[in-house]
């Protein structure tokens, strides 16, 4: 009973952004648990090269290339995964990006592109995969949001305002749906050495701000965010909904 509780065996989970990063790492976590796993991105290339890790590895994986911020290729994906592989169980909603720059000097085409990849892309494929959930009466989504959507640090405010807004998204989410059987909860890391944050990782100031102000007083490492998804995607959260799940280090529990 107790491993049955977060056994993926029989699932189909779709990972936007996997390619690389935190979504690989999701997508090879919810297979070592028996899911089968769509992984998603823009770069063809990249996300063959990420199914053929994981099919290697001795894991069902299949590939779909779409970009979440274009709705009609969203539903016509998500609409060929459901026929063509099957019914899908669990949806990640990985896919995000960064820009860094003062407040003030913010670019207004990244504050757009931002939130058009980070918010509206979570929407388009949530809204997608709930459409054909909620006749089945099942499903699960899990947000991936961030210590920003709850914390703020200088030169990424828009930044944070799209984890803000995955947060209450969640919300949202759970509040329409959770009365179809669905649910709906976000997974916000903290600081993780993954492509995206190379830079910070290779500054020996940052590192040592970071590792100062975590309680953990380090980086976390991607495969320690597999447990929270499993968790969520598994009927062990059966009855967990609009939650966000921090794994930070303790980053949002102390000052």
């Amino acid at each position: 009973m107790a491993n049955s509780l977060f056994s993926l065996e029989g699932r189909l989970a779709l990972v936007t952004g996997s390619g690389q990063g935190i979504g690989f790492a999701l997508a090879r976590g919810l297979a070592e648990h028996g899911a089968s796993v769509v992984l998603n991105g823009r770069d063809a290339a990249r996300i063959d090269s990420a199914v053929e890790k994981l099919r290697n590895a001795g894991f069902k994986a299949h590939a779909s290339v779409f970009d979440v911020t274009d709705f009609q290729a969203v539903n016509e994906d998500i609409a060929r995964i459901e026929a063509e592989i099957g019914a899908i169980d669990v949806l990640i909603n990985n896919a995000g990006i960064q820009f860094r720059a003062p407040l003030e000097d913010f670019p207004e085409e990244q504050w757009e592109r931002l939130f058009k990849t980070n918010v509206s892309g979570a929407f388009h494929a949530a809204k997608a995969v709930a459409r054909h959930m909620i006749p089945r009466r099942k499903g699960k989504i899990i947000n991936v949001g961030s210590v920003q959507s709850e914390l703020a640090r200088p030169n990424i405010a828009p930044y944070t305002a799209t984890k803000g807004a995955i947060r209450n998204l969640t919300r949202g989410m759970c509040a329409d749906w959770a009365k179809h059987g669905l649910q709906i909860n976000a997974i916000a890391p903290g600081y993780f050495r993954t492509e995206m944050n190379q830079a910070l990782v290779d500054n020996p100031e940052f590192s040592a701000w970071l590792e100062k102000r975590t309680p953990a007083g380090r980086w976390g490492n991607v495969d320690e965010l597999i447990g929270a998804a499993v968790f969520l995607a598994s009927d062990a959260s059966s009855f967990v909904n609009g939650h966000t799940l921090y794994v930070d280090g303790g980053m949002t529990a102390s000052v």
